[in-house]
C-alpha cells in the first residue's frame, strides 16, 4: 500500500510520524533520491543507513499505517478548507527555504501568498498596556508600509500585533504551536478567524496535535524563519520570546528590541537582548532604516514588474498614495509632513506610511529637522 502513495500523501505522512524530525526528514529525502515515496519502498536496511536513523523511526517508517491515519487526515483537509503545502511547492514561503531546519510543509488557511517581506512582533503574553499600544501600532505602520506581520496568536503581544495588522487593512499571519484544527487560548477565536480571511493561519503540526514545550519552540524557529525581522516588544528573561529571538540570531534575521521600564520584569528580556546586541527600537523607523540594506528590499527587488533592463536606473513600483507623495516634491521643495497633507490632501493615516515606503525605496530621504526631500 505505501507504493500507492502519491508525492503529496508521502509528504503528509512524513510530516506526521512521531521520532522523526524535520532535519531528519529532509536527509532522507536528500540520500534517497528526494522523492518522499522512496522512502516508504525501502527496506530497514537501507533506511538505518542514513545518518540518525535507528530501529524506532525506520520501523515508524515501515509500519506508518499503524501511527497515521492518512484517509482522517486527507478529510480534515477538505472539511475545512486548508491546505498542505509542500517545501517544493512554489507557494511555500521562500525565506522559510532559507533556514537550518524547514518544515517538510505547511498546513495552510488562508488565501496569503507569501509575496510580501515579513516582519514579527513577539512578546510576553502577561503584558502591559504600553506593550500592547506599542505593538498594536508598530504593527499597524509596518502593515500598511507593505509588510506581512507575523505572531504567534498568543495572548498579550501577539494578539495587538495581529490586531494592528488588521486594523490597518494590511496582511497578517498567524504561526501555530498545535495542529491548524486547534485555536489556543481559545477566546482568540473570532481573532484566529480574522487573521484567516485576511491573511493565513499556519502550522507544521498536523490535525490534532496539542500544545507543549517543544511544539511551541518548534512553532518559533518558523516566526522568525518566515520574516526578515523579528521585534521583541515586551518580554521576561525567560520567556517564549526569547526563543524566538534566539532563533532570529541563528537564522541571520535582524532582531530588534523596545525598551521599557527598568522596574518591570516584562521588559526585562528585551534588555538583555539591548545589551547583548539587538538593535533598539523605539519606532518604526528604526526597522526601516536598518531594512533598507537587506538584499530582498533593495529597490532592484521593489520595482513593478514592468520595469527591466539591467542597464536601466531601477524604478520601484508606487501605490496612488505613494505616487502623490513623491508627486507633491516635484520642485525639488524640502517639504514638512505638514505640508505635504496640505499638499496631497491625503490624511495623516495614508500620508505616514506613504512617506515610510518612500524613505524605504529610496526615493524620500528625512532630514535631520524632520522636514523631507526627494533623492537625486
Amino acid at each position: 500500500m505505501s507504493r500507492e502513495l502519491t508525492e503529496l500523501q508521502a509528504l503528509l505522512v512524513l510530516n506526521a510520524l512521531p521520532n522523526i524530525g524535520p532535519i531528519t526528514t529532509n536527509r532522507l529525502l536528500e540520500t534517497l533520491g528526494g522523492d518522499p515515496r522512496h522512502i516508504f519502498a525501502a527496506d530497514a536496511r537501507t533506511l538505518q543507513a542514513v545518518r540518525g536513523v535507528g530501529p524506532v523511526i525506520a520501523d515508524s517508517l515501515l509500519g506508518w499505517e499503524n501511527h497515521f491515519d492518512l484517509a482522517r487526515e486527507e478529510d480534515r483537509l477538505a472539511k475545512t478548507h486548508a491546505e498542505f503545502i509542500p517545501a517544493r511547492d512554489p507557494r511555500y514561503p521562500a525565506a522559510l527555504r532559507e533556514i537550518h531546519d524547514p518544515p517538510i510543509g505547511l498546513y495552510q488557511k488562508g488565501s496569503y501568498r507569501w509575496d510580501r517581506p515579513g516582519i514579527a512582533i513577539v512578546g510576553s503574553r502577561r503584558t502591559t498596556l504600553y506593550g500592547q499600544t506599542v505593538a498594536k501600532r508598530f504593527a499597524g505602520e509596518l502593515a500598511r508600509a507593505g509588510f506581512c506581520i507575523v505572531s504567534g496568536l498568543a495572548r498579550g503581544i501577539d494578539t495587538a500585533a495581529h490586531e494592528g495588522a488588521l486594523e490597518a487593512g494590511g496582511a497578517t499571519a498567524a504561526v501555530l504551536g498545535t495542529g491548524i484544527d486547534l485555536v489556543y487560548p481559545p477566546e482568540n477565536l473570532d481573532l484566529y478567524r480574522r487573521v484567516e480571511a485576511g491573511g493565513a493561519i499556519v502550522s507544521e503540526f498536523p490535525f490534532g496535535r496539542r500544545a507543549d514545550r517543544q511544539s511551541f519552540a518548534m512553532r518559533n524557529r518558523i516566526v522568525s524563519g518566515l520574516c526578515a525581522a523579528v521585534v521583541v516588544v515586551e518580554s521576561d528573561v525567560d520567556g517564549g520570546s526569547m526563543i524566538t529571538a534566539k532563533f532570529a540570531g541563528e537564522q541571520g534575521r535582524q532582531l530588534f528590541a523596545v525598551p521599557g521600564r527598568i522596574d518591570q520584569s516584562t521588559s526585562a528580556g528585551c534588555h538583555q537582548l539591548i545589551r547583548d546586541g539587538a538593535t533598539l527600537c523605539t519606532s518604526v523607523d528604526d526597522i526601516l532604516a536598518d531594512l533598507q540594506s537587506l538584499p530582498g528590499l533593495h529597490p532592484a527587488a521593489l520595482r513593478g514588474p514592468g520595469s527591466t533592463g539591467a542597464a536601466a536606473k531601477p524604478s520601484p513600483a508606487l501605490t496612488e498614495s505613494e505616487a502623490k507623495v513623491h508627486a507633491a516634491f516635484a520642485g525639488g521643495e524640502i517639504l514638512t509632513i505638514d505640508a505635504l497633507g496640505e499638499k496631497t490632501a491625503l490624511p495623516y493615516a495614508e500620508l505616514a506610511p506613504a512617506l515610510m515606503m518612500l524613505e524605504l525605496k529610496k526615493l524620500v530621504s528625512k532630514r535631520l529637522d524632520g522636514t523631507y526631500e526627494v533623492r537625486g
